[in-house]
Parts: C-alpha cells; sequence; structure tokens
C-alpha cells in the first residue's frame, strides 16, 4: 500500500520491511564502531573510556526506547521535525528539523573522504577526493533508484559490516590480556582518582561517535509497511546490536596489546588485529578491505536520512518547495538526495581550504554534526513530555517504558553531552548558533508560504 497523495502532495512508497529497517538503524551507526571512538582513549584511558561508553550507551538505550512512542505515533518523513513541530508549533519544528538537517548533511563528507583516504591507502593513484566525490555519486544514484534497492544494499553492507567485526573479535581473542586493557586505564594512571574525570568528560563526543545517527530510521517512517510494529522491533533490536558490538570491539583491542598505540589513529582495528597476528596475516588484509563495507553502510544510510529531512522540511514549506518532488517513475525525493550531496561535494572540496582552530573543515564539521544531534535529542525529549501532557488520547502504539524515567535519563544524558561539547568546543558551537539563527531569519521571512501551505492541507 502506498502513502496516498492528499492535496496534491508528492508521496512516498510504502515498502520496507521490519529487517531492512534494522538494517538501516545497524548501516548508519556502524562506521563508528570502526573509526573514530578510540581517541576518546587518548584522555580517559581505556577504563575511564568505558565507563564514558556506558555512561552515552544509556543515554541511548533510553533515547531510543524514547523516542520510538514518537515515531510510531507520529510516523513522518521529518522524523523530529515533524514530533517538535506537534509538541510546540511552527519555531519547534524549525529548531529540531534544522538541527537534525545540520546532523544529517554534515556528516556524509567526512565518511566520504574517509572511503577516499582508504581506497588511496590501497591504490595510491586515486586521489581521495575524487574518491569521495564518486562516492557520493555512487550512492546518491543507488538512493534516486528506489528506497527498496537502497535499504536491501543497505541491509547487505550492514551485515557485511557485523562479520567483519565479529571476526576481528574472534581472531584478536586468543591473544587477548585483561592486564593489557586495565594498564593505566584511568587516563594513564592504573587507579582510579579525582584526575581520571576531566578526562572522562572530554571522551563524550567520541562515545557519542558509537552510535550517532541511529534515530535516522524515523525519516523512513513513511516509507515503512507496518510502521507502528516493525519501527519498535527495528530500533530496539538495532540499539542493542550496536551496544552489544561497541562493548566487545573497545574491549578486544584494549586487551590485544598496548593500547595507547591504538588512541590517536583511524584505523584501531587492523593496527590491534596486527599486534596478534602479524601485519602479512591473510585475516588483517581481509579486515581491512571489509572494514570499507562498515563506512559504505553509514554514507549510504545517512543520505538516505538527509534526504527525508530535506524533502519533508521542503514539503512543508521550511525550505524551498522545489525540493518537495518526487522522482516521477522512483517515487524518491531525487532533488532532495541532490541537494545534501552539492553541499558535501562542495564540503570536501573546501576542506584544505577552511580551517577553524587549526583543523581541517571536514573534522569540524563532524563535531557541528554532533552539536545538531545533541539539540535535536534535547528537543525530542521534551516533546515527549509535551505530547504526553498536552495529548494524553493520542494514539501511541508503542510508550516509553519507565516513564518518566526513561525519557528523563535520555534528556539529562543529552544535557550533560551538550554541556561537556560546549565547554571543548565553543567557537564551533558559536557558528552552530549561527547557523540556526541564519535559518531562523528564513523561517520568519517565509511564514506566509507556510500559512498558505497549511490552508491548502486545511482544504
Amino acid at each position: 500500500m502506498n502513502v496516498k497523495q492528499a492535496a496534491g502532495k508528492p508521496a512516498l512508497q510504502q515498502t520496507l520491511s521490519t529487517f531492512q529497517l534494522w538494517g538501516i538503524a545497524v548501516g548508519l551507526v556502524i562506521s563508528g564502531e570502526y573509526f573514530g571512538w578510540s581517541y576518546g582513549w587518548a584522555s580517559a584511558g581505556t577504563l575511564g573510556f568505558t565507563i564514558t561508553a556506558l555512561f552515552v550507551a544509556a543515554m541511548y538505550t533510553t533515547f531510543i526506547f524514547s523516542f520510538t512512542e514518537l515515531t510510531t505515533s507520529i510516523p513522518h518523513a521529518g522524523g523530529p521535525f515533524a514530533y517538535s513541530k506537534r509538541a510546540f508549533g511552527p519555531a519547534g519544528g524549525y529548531l529540531a528539523g534544522a538541527a537534525t538537517l545540520i546532523e544529517f548533511v554534515f556528516a556524509p563528507p567526512a565518511i566520504a573522504l574517509a572511503i577516499g583516504a582508504y581506497l588511496n591507502v590501497q591504490f595510491p593513484q586515486v586521489d581521495p577526493k575524487l574518491a569521495a566525490v564518486g562516492a557520493y555519486a555512487v550512492f546518491m544514484t543507488l538512493n534516486i533508484v528506489g528506497v527498496q534497492v537502497a535499504a536491501t544494499f543497505e541491509l547487505l553492507m550492514a551485515l557485511l559490516a557485523i562479520f567483519e567485526l565479529l571476526v576481528f573479535m574472534g581472531v584478536v581473542a586468543p591473544g587477548f590480556s585483561m592486564a593489557h586493557f586495565v594498564k593505566g586505564g584511568w587516563s594513564g594512571a592504573d587507579s582510579f582518582s579525582l584526575a581520571s574525570i576531566p578526562g572522562m568528560f572530554a571522551a563524550i563526543p567520541f562515545a557519542i561517535w558509537f552510535f550517532l545517527a541511529i534515530e535516522g530510521v524515523a525519516m523512513a517512517a513513511e516509507e515503512a509497511k507496518d510502521p507502528k510494529r516493525s519501527i519498535p522491533i527495528a530500533y530496539i533490536t538495532g540499539i542493542i546490536t550496536l551496544v552489544l558490538l561497541a562493548i566487545g570491539v573497545m574491549v578486544f583491542a584494549g586487551g590485544a596489546g598496548d593500547w595507547t598505540k591504538l588512541a590517536n589513529i583511524n584505523d584501531p582495528l587492523p593496527q590491534a588485529m596486527k599486534l596478534i597476528v602479524g601485519e602479512h596475516s591473510g585475516w588483517l588484509h581481509m579486515l581491512v578491505w571489509l572494514g570499507l563495507f562498515g563506512l559504505i553502510a553509514s554514507f549510504h544510510g545517512i543520505i538516505l536520512g538527509y534526504s527525508r529531512q530535506i524533502y519533508a522540511l521542503a514539503r512543508e514549506a521550511y525550505l524551498p518547495h522545489y525540493f518537495a518532488k518526487i522522482h516521477p517513475r522512483f517515487k524518491t525525493p531525487h532533488r532532495a538526495i541532490l541537494a545534501g550531496g552539492a553541499v558535501g561535494i562542495a564540503a570536501i572540496y573546501s576542506d584544505e581550504l577552511i580551517k577553524i582552530g587549526g583543523l581541517t573543515l571536514t573534522a569540524n564539521i563532524v563535531t557541528m554534526s554532533v552539536f545538531g544531534a545533541i539539540t535535536m535529542y534535547i528537543i525530542s525529549m521534551l516533546s515527549l513530555f509535551k505530547l504526553r501532557r498536552a495529548e494524553p488520547q493520542m494514539a501511541r502504539p508503542f510508550r516509553a517504558p519507565f516513564y518518566p524515567l526513561f525519557p528523563a535519563i535520555a534528556l539529562a544524558g543529552a544535557v550533560v553531552c551538550m554541556a561537556t561539547m560546549i565547554y571543548y568546543n565553543p567557537l564551533i558551537f558559536g557558528l552552530f548558533v549561527a547557523f540556526l539563527a541564519a535559518g531562523y531569519v528564513f523561517f520568519l521571512l517565509t511564514k506566509d508560504s507556510r500559512r498558505q501551505h497549511a490552508a491548502l492541507d486545511a482544504v
């Protein structure tokens, strides 16, 4: 059954199965299991970072259980935008929509450059930036051709990436030593002290990288066959899968040898495996090659996420209506897919030209993406509380367990993460606020368009 077109609106097709939604949930995130997180060891140590990661895992788990209530009650391609608009009106919708857009548009260029850098290592003649643009071209095309094709590919990539992580754990297990893992595990010290705490807070962004973007499944809600049933299953099994993989990867990598050698590099898993099997092992070569699947799964899935967010915002006149067009044959938001890709490609070619705080553009836009995510988490949990109070009779196919405890834990965790991120990244936060402010000016200037849109909806 297709979503019906109302008042001439374009519509997405309801074709996604529960298994495909699970593949999107895991695939969106799984590149974070391969790289990025180990930088948390540099400030917190293995044991300190384990505490930080468990705190962030608790935040994400309670968030997902709570967020699922919103996703099933209001299955909308705009996801958080729709929930906040329902709870707090147009301005609330703008804030959540803009924050989500920043999260999903700014994350892909960094992942695309990682794909390009990876291919450059394997094939030195390949220009990393050209490879990154090639990745955009391939995966935007896949997303345009149809959501079924895109979701099936995403599921395959997610399964291959999980298999590879399990292979990694199995290969390093015989050489695992808890003594290696705990040595200097509290920010370089062997025992906990108050001096360990700042490093644990500094490591929060790297723990977030383990789970960032799982909420993107919400943007596929209009394309799910049975969102009231399939989304809760996909979300809950997805977060459980990711938490178990994150703990396993972290523990096995840290126990493989001297973890300090893995703390400031982009490829901790191959280097950890090298400590056990040597650099000429066939296992190592397989890990290096198949590690690409994790990057591809996240990149491909986030394209699906940003395109639905652009489409949903344009459909309701928060962005130019031009981007709300659905492809007549493939029934996908092709203009929204291309628009997000254009921003990403521009970022790729500006990477070395624009530096902020001594870091390249892509390094900074990953932080910007995290600011967008945490802002969205906060406003989504506030929306849940508001809707519970303001609309107690609203149909809720899935209700957040242990309400109000779970959403309160998620909200408190997100506020702690936001405060920490602001403290360590004040300049990027200032730019993030500037983006939101500039967008708000556009929001105010286009209120007449939204009034006309609302009037058409009411007809």
